[in-house]
């Protein structure tokens, strides 16, 4: 296949090779930390969430990073970027470890989120780092390539690690404190691997490193604003990144959804661990979609528009919401979480190649800051939503309704906004 072709065509460098490892064996203990929490927070017996407690979580681990994401390229282009994976992976055992205690003594509240929004933000500095080491250990005609490859394994890695979680807390008699335990192991091993890359290989370069750090935070506000009018001129990537921001929304309202169906309609509250194995699989189910969607992407690009796939996807979203999902039915969601999986990441394939391609160099680090603050933000806005909108057990045809609605008509707007008159790219994903 495709992707196993160019990854190993990557492999065959040891830089690239290096830097890798230290990424999906991160990611892999993501999947299990996740795994975890997500188990302790929704599938305790003790508690019974509803669509406002799961919204709740989703904006703590999610909003503030969100809020200093885009100044964390001002550290990632003074500091050693090896450094960052090193220290990143250590002190990252110190929330975790928190978390553990916190959970084997059944607490739970402020101070255990606060020990989450730490480790997922530093989690989301590690990947940034990753993401702008990567120009330095594949070659400038690579690097499209590599941005492609990198993503999907290391989402692989995650439901991997999700995956192997899942199959402990089922057949080990292990709590979930236990787990986080041995998610610090892994994410101990990460930081050995980063041991291997030599401390300057992966920048920044010294150049960067001379312009005074309080300059350079002061103009991320401005630089972000100048990234937005940007986009104002760039019709191609701003069409995009509103299409996505709408299905994201879609994928929000879904994911509450569907995590209620599994905890308060498909089995009864005491049945937790039924429920949980029930949702894991739906998880990973909609893992092998992602992974799907990178194979089937670039075929599809190569024969019709990336604008023109994306509104192919977001109607197949639309009318596998109706059927098999109405049906609210274990197996019609596990056939729906894979139509999803596939969409989701199809989608999100097509929007980073527009964006990239048709977005000046000089701003494309803003524009995907701004990318990624939008991502996460319209995500929770529909968590919030569904916390006023979903019945406690999630089924709801007039939300399913709406979901496949807002698809649709997100399809339609879109494909009249990119007609060829609108400056369509013909991007192979």
């Amino acid at each position: 296949m495709r992707f196993f072709v160019e990854l190993r065509s990557l492999l065959a460098d040891a830089r690239f090779r290096r830097l890798f490892a230290v990424r999906v064996t991160s990611q892999s203990a993501d999947g299990v930390f996740q795994l975890a929490l997500t188990s302790y927070l929704l599938f305790s017996p003790e508690r019974q969430p509803d669509a406002l407690s799961i919204a709740g979580a989703l904006a703590a681990v999610l909003l503030p990073f969100s809020a200093l994401g885009p100044f964390t390229g001002v550290f990632l282009d003074r500091w050693p970027r090896q450094q960052v994976l090193l220290w990143c992976n250590v002190t990252r055992l110190i929330p975790l470890l928190g978390i553990a205690a916190l959970i084997s003594a059944h607490r739970t509240g402020v101070p255990l989120y606060a020990l989450a929004i730490v480790s997922f933000s530093i989690n989301r500095f590690l990947l940034a780092g990753l993401s702008a080491a990567l120009p330095h250990v594949v070659e400038p005609r690579e690097l499209v390539l590599a941005n492609s490859v990198t993503p999907t394994a290391g989402t692989l890695a995650f439901f991997g690690g999700l995956g192997a979680g899942t199959l402990a807390r089922g057949i080990l008699p292990w709590g979930d404190g236990a787990i986080l335990a041995a998610a610090s192991l892994i994410y101990l091993l990460a930081a050995v691997l980063a041991l291997r890359i030599p401390v300057r290989q992966l920048g920044p370069d010294p150049c960067l490193r001379q312009v005074p750090i309080g300059s350079r935070l002061s103009a991320v506000v401005g630089d972000l604003r100048s990234g937005l009018r940007h986009l104002r001129g760039r019709p191609t990537a701003s069409h995009a990144l509103a299409a996505i921001a709408a299905h994201r929304f879609g994928y929000g309202l879904s994911t509450v959804a569907t995590i209620l169906l599994y905890r308060g309609y498909f089995h009864p509250p005491a049945a937790t661990q039924a429920a949980f194995t029930g949702l894991s699989t739906a998880v990973l189910v909609s893992g092998v979609g992602f992974f799907a969607a990178a194979l089937f992407t670039p075929v599809a690009t190569a024969r019709i528009s990336a604008q023109t796939w994306i509104a192919v996807l977001l109607l197949i979203a639309a009318a596998c919401q109706v059927l098999p999902g109405g049906l609210y039915t274990e197996s019609g969601v596990l056939v729906a979480a894979f139509v999803l999986g596939v969409t989701a990441q199809g989608v999100k394939i097509c929007v980073d190649t527009l964006v990239q391609r048709s977005v000046d160099d000089e701003f494309r680090g803003r524009v995907f800051a701004l990318y990624d603050v939008a991502f996460n933000v319209v995500f929770v806005a529909a968590a919030a939503v569904g916390a006023v909108v979903l019945p406690d057990n999630g089924k709801s045809y007039a939300v399913l309704g709406l979901v496949a609605a807002g698809y649709a008509l997100t399809a339609v707007l879109y494909r009249r906004a990119e007609r060829p008159s609108g400056g369509e790219l013909a991007v192979a994903c």
